[in-house]
């Protein structure tokens, strides 16, 4: 069983699409979603309100029962919002959902946003004119903030230029799903998400991509918001998302693939992680990250305490961090 709400299907489609801007590239945005109809209409209004008007969003539904679907298809019945489109059928999960967007996605330049995250404002302007610039790059990332589940700003993420060593054996993930973007030449060339993985399917991703010579490029710009809350995978699943995590490093690593031992492969696996972690920390060092941070807690902190109580300031998503 399934529901469909597809504007200009089949060879009507792009018809929107062909209405707007043709001096810059098609942005498509790609977002899986389930039971989350909290959070996805901030998601959905983060990318209608960038301000840039050569996009589409595409929203791969699981069958969701809660709401979404309505608010989706209220969303995608106004008028104004034609570059909105959605289906909602069942799916083997996050990583089928992606790769079905990804095959319909008709942009230039591809963005992964998941149904509780939301995009920073000029995002996608930012997002444009790197890739116009840069023709030779292939993935382009940029720093982003982890926020709660009320949208408050927890941190602000500086992230590094792009190292294959620190990527692969550094014991999370610093690429931001939320804020990185594909050239459309990625899925052309037959790149997807490995539908077996359901918690690394990003990691995996990116070092096949790496290994196959894809250029990545870091933008030191906050692009997106990445939120922490109850029924996320990473809080939901964290166990089962390290154990993923850390069979992907051992299956792809021409250092731990052939070791003898488990228990050799355990302890080489801490010295890499170890060392790419020593090599993170520097390079964010050296680039005033760090002291950043401080200066900004500091900062923050001196204002709260200055200020009357009933005048303290809420958090503001929207201004934090630009």
């Amino acid at each position: 069983m399934s529901s469909r709400i597809w504007k200009g299907d089949g060879d009507k489609r792009p018809l929107a699409v062909r209405t707007l801007l043709t001096d810059v590239p098609l942005i498509s945005i790609v977002t899986p979603s389930f039971n989350q109809a909290r959070f996805i209409g901030e998601t959905l209004t983060s990318v209608q309100s960038q301000g840039y008007r050569n996009y589409e969003h595409i929203i791969i539904d699981g069958m969701s029962a809660d709401g979404t679907i309505e608010i989706l298809h209220n969303r995608s019945s106004n008028n104004d919002q034609t570059n909105v489109f959605w289906l909602s059928e069942s799916d083997s999960g996050q990583s089928a959902a992606l790769n079905k967007g990804f095959r319909l996605a008709k942009g230039e330049i591809i963005g992964w946003l998941n149904s509780d995250d939301r995009y920073q404002p000029n995002c996608f302007e930012h997002v444009a004119r790197v890739f116009m610039d840069h023709p030779e790059i292939d993935i382009l990332y940029g720093d982003y903030c982890l926020i709660n589940e009320s949208g408050e700003i927890l941190k602000v993420r500086r992230e590094i230029e792009f190292n294959a060593f620190i990527l692969r054996y550094h014991r999370v993930l610093y690429i931001p799903t939320a804020a990185t973007f594909f050239r459309r030449r990625i899925f052309d060339e037959n790149n997807w998400l490995d539908e077996k993985l359901h918690y690394a399917m990003d990691f995996e991703f990116f070092i096949r991509l790496s290994e196959r010579g894809y250029r990545f490029m870091h933008l030191s710009k906050v692009l997106a918001d990445f939120r922490l809350q109850p029924t996320s995978k990473t809080c939901t699943s964290p166990d089962k998302q390290r154990a993923e995590h850390q069979q992907i490093i051992i299956m792809t690593s021409p250092l731990l693939y052939n070791l003898p031992s488990p228990h050799l492969e355990t302890i080489m696996l801490s010295l890499l992680r170890l060392l790419a972690g020593v090599k993170r920390y520097f390079e964010k060092l050296q680039r005033g990250y760090y002291w950043e941070q401080l200066r900004s807690s500091a900062g923050a902190a001196a204002i709260h305490n200055v200020l009357p109580e009933r005048a303290k300031p809420a958090v503001n998503l929207e201004r934090k961090g630009k």
